[in-house]
């Protein structure tokens, strides 16, 4: 579990950094500077726990299967910056001045993205079931 936690962690932080990075490029930044933040290691690297789920809902068609990892990366990442604000005073992904944030904390524009990250999450669980034997 704790070799499954540290590559969700770091496939978490890889995946990011690509994310911000294309979205750095995309707003005219030609060095395609991209980022993330310690806290989000121990996050990524909790999908470990999701991966009981995955197992439950793994024959369910993909609209519902998406729309479910969708519902539950909101939730996480909602709680997550909601901890992590109340513990340090400020959210690390602060989307306070986005059109369609939800208390900065969530930005509700990015659920297609989520849909297809659950749907990899799941693509990766499947690699390290066969990969590293459970």
């Amino acid at each position: 579990m704790l070799i499954r936690f540290f590559i969700y962690g770091l496939l978490g932080w890889c995946i990011e950094i690509f994310w911000t990075g294309m979205g750095a490029l995309l707003s005219g930044d030609r060095r395609f500077r991209g980022y993330t933040y310690l806290w989000m290691f121990p996050i990524y690297g909790a999908a470990v726990f999701l991966e009981g789920l995955h197992d439950l809902i793994f024959h369910w068609p993909v609209l519902i299967r998406g729309g479910v990892w969708v519902a539950v990366i909101y939730f996480i990442e909602f709680t997550s910056g909601k901890m992590i604000r109340s513990v340090i005073g400020i959210c690390p992904w602060d989307y306070g001045n986005v059109k369609y944030a939800v208390q900065g904390v969530i930005r509700l524009d990015y659920a297609p993205a989520w849909f297809v990250a659950g749907l990899l999450f799941e693509r990766i669980h499947l690699i390290l079931d066969r990969v590293l034997l459970s």
